[in-house]
């Protein structure tokens, strides 16, 4: 019983912290139709990062952590978020978050005494530590799955306006103007930028790929910049890697509707199976367990036939 009031606080917590974290975000997407950055929206993030920074920060920037900021930096471009935290910041969080949630659920605990406040503070205190990794982990998947289903229909455009006689440059800027919000859109902005800063086209769409992260938006950078030094036509080479991404994606498809099949084994097998039986054999049980204890064997088998 302990470990399950155990479980069953940890879970509160973590539900009412995750909601914290996404609600803002995704009631403003909502309401706007544009994909906002999760940090800024984000309730807790705006109710601590003052704190934080006033507090924590400075004495964070001291600390030896070169190999946690680099990691760190990565995971915070992946998910967009280098514009609202840095890799200082979100470590201040977790401090901040070590510190809080344990405080919290022992004074929660003095009104319930359902725990021993040792235990209380190693397994919340470990849930505030993780929690801010998770939570920009959450954001990097649900970016990816954005872009993935983006590309296509960028690809699409990008190939019209170079048909329509645009340059590249000149198609993505039109793109950027024209097509509706989303993260590829977003790190198309920052292509069209750093070119505005004197990157070179080239240096700009590696930059871009490294960002993101994703085999696919690796393979359509390689193809284009191939193509601009080998002075192939670049419609031709969007058209060819928009049916490659097509079929790729038709191919995950595929591959997740067999999983989906093979997942439902398990509760098929465990959980509607016997209820099936239940439902079906339940009653004849039943039966035969009343004619079994009233009559013996012989009223069971007149019972019966």
């Amino acid at each position: 019983m302990i470990f399950l009031a155990y479980l069953l606080i940890g879970a509160s917590v973590f539900v009412i912290s995750y909601q914290f974290f996404k609600f803002g975000a995704r009631a403003k997407a909502e309401k706007e139709l544009i994909p906002k950055p999760a940090a800024a929206t984000s309730l807790i993030l705006r109710l601590t990062l003052p704190i934080i920074r006033i507090t924590l920060l400075p004495s964070v920037k001291g600390l030896k952590i070169t190999d946690y900021r680099k990691r760190m930096k990565k995971k915070i471009v992946a998910a967009g978020l280098q514009e609202e935290l840095t890799p200082d910041e979100l470590f201040s969080l977790k401090i901040l978050l070590v510190i809080i949630l344990p405080l919290i659920a022992v004074i929660y605990n003095l009104g319930l005494h359902v725990a021993n406040p040792v235990l209380l503070i190693i397994i919340f205190g470990a849930i505030g530590y993780f929690f801010p990794e998770l939570w920009i982990n959450n954001l990097i998947k649900d970016r990816k799955t954005r872009i993935r289903m983006a590309i296509p229909f960028v690809v699409d455009l990008l190939s019209l306006c170079t048909e329509a006689g645009l340059d590249f440059m000149g198609a993505i800027q039109r793109v950027v103007q024209k097509a509706q919000k989303s993260p590829l859109i977003e790190e198309l902005e920052y292509v069209l930028n750093e070119l505005k800063l004197g990157t070179t086209r080239g240096d700009a769409l590696r930059n871009m790929a490294d960002r993101i992260n994703m085999p696919e938006i690796s393979s359509l950078v390689a193809v284009l910049v191939t193509a601009d030094k080998m002075g192939a036509s670049i419609s031709d080479a969007l058209k060819a890697q928009s049916n490659q991404i097509r079929s790729e994606r038709f191919i995950r498809a595929e591959k997740a509707g067999a999983a989906a099949s093979q997942k439902i084994l398990f509760p098929l097998i465990f959980f509607i199976v016997p209820a099936v039986f239940i439902v079906v054999l339940g009653p004849m049980v039943a039966k035969l367990l009343q004619k079994l204890f009233a009559g013996g064997f012989g009223g069971l088998t007149g019972g019966l036939f």
